[in-house]
């Protein structure tokens, strides 16, 4: 029963939850899940990034203190083999793979996107969209998006998205002493910036129907 507790603990929503109970490893298997499997669509990439971030610094209080080259390498491993594995799914399964009524949504606007930004940007820009950079990666296989041309962008989008956002928020917990205390409203501001794209799109697509 006692090994039991932290699984029936976990909250797969809850960034820290997650970093509590499996480190940089749980690091790796969101950030595939997420990239790679459509079932990861809901988990909080965003956040666990930088809430890692966070943990690596010597000013937190927490219990929790992670390597920031394990959390780095886990970062980049998890979001490029993950995107390479839903592409890979995408061009096997073909467009009823995305057929799910709760993807719709994603789907739309990695389709838009695509059009509108052309491959290249737009599988860069959907890393920093949540849902969206769930979608595009086998989206862009159903579509036969080449694979050199998919592989070398999802590359560089993956790279500056998992750097960048762990590396903030390293930065930021290096430079507040007991940063772990503002844990929570950080995590919801992150949640909130997170989802400007979305609603700035959202707001240009109606406009554009109107």
């Amino acid at each position: 029963m006692t090994l039991l507790a932290p699984a029936l603990a976990l909250n797969p929503l809850d960034a820290h939850s997650l970093l509590s109970s499996f480190g940089a490893v749980g690091v790796f298997v969101v950030m595939f899940a997420e990239t790679g499997l459509l079932v990861g669509f809901f988990l909080p990439g965003d956040s666990l990034l930088f809430t890692a971030g966070l943990l690596c610094t010597t000013s937190t209080t927490s219990t929790v203190h992670l390597s920031l080259p394990a959390v780095l390498v886990a970062a980049v491993a998890g979001a490029l083999l993950g995107a390479q594995t839903g592409y890979l799914l995408g061009r096997a399964a073909g467009e009823s793979m995305l057929d799910r009524p709760r993807l719709q949504a994603g789907v739309t606007h990695a389709r838009e996107a695509l059009d509108r930004y052309g491959e290249a940007k737009a599988i860069v820009l959907a890393r920093f969209i949540p849902v969206v950079r769930t979608v595009l990666n086998p989206l862009a296989g159903t579509v036969r998006v080449p694979v050199a041309v998919f592989t070398v962008w999802q590359t560089i989008g993956g790279l500056v998205w998992t750097l960048g956002v762990t590396l903030a928020g390293y930065e930021l917990g290096s430079r507040i002493p007991s940063i772990d205390r503002y844990l929570l409203p950080i995590i919801a501001l992150i949640v909130v910036v997170s989802l400007i794209p979305i609603a700035l799109e959202l707001r240009r697509s109606r406009a554009a129907r109107r």
